[in-house]
């Protein structure tokens, strides 16, 4: 064998090699599912649930950033829309809006891509039904993306539908979920999707969430977007899609919401 020949089959083999590793790499990277997703069913309710943790007293409301879009005053719903894009129908009272049954949810007027989030949320204080009837709502980056809003305390349900939960996907760390009644924050971190020209997924979502300033959880790859009884693959959409806040049929309350753009 000559060493042109030599040397033409060696580059052949490692090109065949790399183009597999590639591919392998390409595979690996497609499936986003953690070794606990393959484990439990989707909404398992023989998942274990995670620990309880006392968050401390919380010093609230927390002020905006001087580079933060405040998205609810106190005042009314004028950043906000239904999801046919009239005017919003949820009740504002004494600083805060709050859920009206059957009205729908609602999304904010301007879009967003990846952000920094601020929303501060208090379940009913009479508290009504069990698992995912009692004080459920969600928090939507880009209307699609969920992290779960649910009075979770005392109030057993499937451990990737708990407040705080990526629902369907992550369930949090701790549960560090207040009484009902009593106020509580979400501070999110959201690092959106990244799409090719042809729709291809270059980045997955990825997000960081504190509850009642507590960590639960940190920089966790989204495998797609949120549904029930499943994990559908990530679709392409725009760089920018409105913030949605879910109407599930109780009355949850909100205020002091605000975001900050860190594309």
């Amino acid at each position: 064998m000559t060493m042109k020949k030599a040397v033409s089959l060696v580059l052949s083999a490692f090109a065949f090699f790399l183009f597999a590793a590639v591919n392998c790499q390409e595979i690996e990277e497609k499936n986003f599912e953690t070794d606990s997703m393959k484990k439990w069913k989707i909404h398992d309710k023989n998942r274990p649930l995670p620990p309880l943790v006392d968050p401390g007293p919380l010093n609230l409301p927390i002020p905006p950033s001087a580079d933060a879009q405040v998205l609810f005053n106190g005042k009314d719903l004028s950043h906000w829309v239904d999801s046919k894009g009239n005017q919003a129908q949820w009740k504002v009272e004494n600083g805060t809006m709050e859920v009206v049954k059957k009205t729908g949810s609602i999304q904010t007027k301007n879009e967003f891509g990846s952000c920094q989030l601020h929303i501060e949320w208090a379940a009913p204080s009479e508290a009504s039904g069990e698992s995912q009837a009692r004080g459920n709502s969600g928090v939507f980056l880009m209307g699609i993306y969920e992290v779960q809003v649910l009075d979770n305390y005392e109030n057993k349900t499937y451990a990737d539908g708990m407040a705080g939960a990526v629902y369907g996907q992550y369930p949090p760390l701790v549960n560090v979920c207040r009484p009902p009644g009593e106020w509580q924050c979400f501070d999110i971190v959201f690092v959106a999707p990244q799409f090719d020209e042809s729709g291809k997924l270059l980045k997955p979502a990825r997000m960081t969430v504190f509850h009642n300033h507590v960590l639960i959880h940190h920089d966790v790859v989204l495998t797609g977007p949120t549904a029930w009884k499943k994990r559908p693959s990530y679709k392409p959409h725009a760089e920018k899609l409105p913030l949605s806040l879910q109407d599930h049929g109780d009355p949850v309350r909100f205020r002091n919401i605000w975001i900050r753009d860190i594309s």
